[in-house]
C-alpha cells in the first residue's frame, strides 16, 4: 500500500494530504522521548486505519505529515483519530506536560489541511524533511 493509485470497489484514488497541527500555545514541547512516542504513536495509528505516511516530521512545535487515505475517510476525521489518540497517550504517559499544557488536549484546536498532486508531492516531500535540519525560529 501506498505508491500509486488505490482501488475500491468502485473507485480508483490517490487522496493525499499536507497536514500539520500544533500543541496547544505552540509550546515547544515535542521533543526527546515526546517526539519519539508521538512517531511511533502516529505510524501505528496509520497502520491500523489502513492509511499511507509518505513523510513524517515532528518539531518542537508541530507535526507535519504527508498522509494518503481512503475516500470513506475525512480529513476531519484522520486528523480527529491522530490528535485524539496521541493527546491521550502523550499526556498519560508523560504526567510532566501539565505543567506547560493544561486542559483536556495536547493540541490546538486547528489544523493545516492541503491536497497534494504528483506535481507538488517532491516538493512537499522536500519541503517537511528540510524542516527537521533547520533551526527553530527564536
Amino acid at each position: 500500500m501506498g505508491r500509486g493509485y488505490w482501488t475500491g470497489a468502485h473507485t480508483k484514488h490517490r487522496l493525499r494530504y499536507h497536514l500539520v497541527w500544533i500543541p496547544k500555545r505552540r509550546k515547544k514541547v515535542l521533543q526527546g522521548k515526546v517526539a519519539n512516542r508521538l512517531k511511533e504513536l502516529i505510524y501505528q495509528a496509520c497502520k491500523l486505519n489502513q492509511w499511507w505516511v509518505g513523510e513524517l516530521t515532528i518539531q518542537e512545535d508541530h507535526i507535519q505529515t504527508l498522509i494518503q487515505f481512503q475516500p470513506r475517510h475525512s480529513v476531519a476525521k484522520v486528523v480527529n483519530t491522530l490528535k485524539g489518540g496521541t493527546s491521550r497517550l502523550i499526556r498519560k504517559e508523560f504526567p510532566k506536560l501539565d505543567e506547560f499544557i493544561w486542559g483536556d488536549s495536547l493540541w490546538s484546536d486547528g489544523y493545516f489541511a492541503e491536497t497534494v498532486g504528483r506535481v507538488q508531492e517532491q516538493v512537499i516531500k522536500r519541503y517537511i524533511r528540510e524542516q527537521a535540519s533547520m533551526p527553530a525560529p527564536g
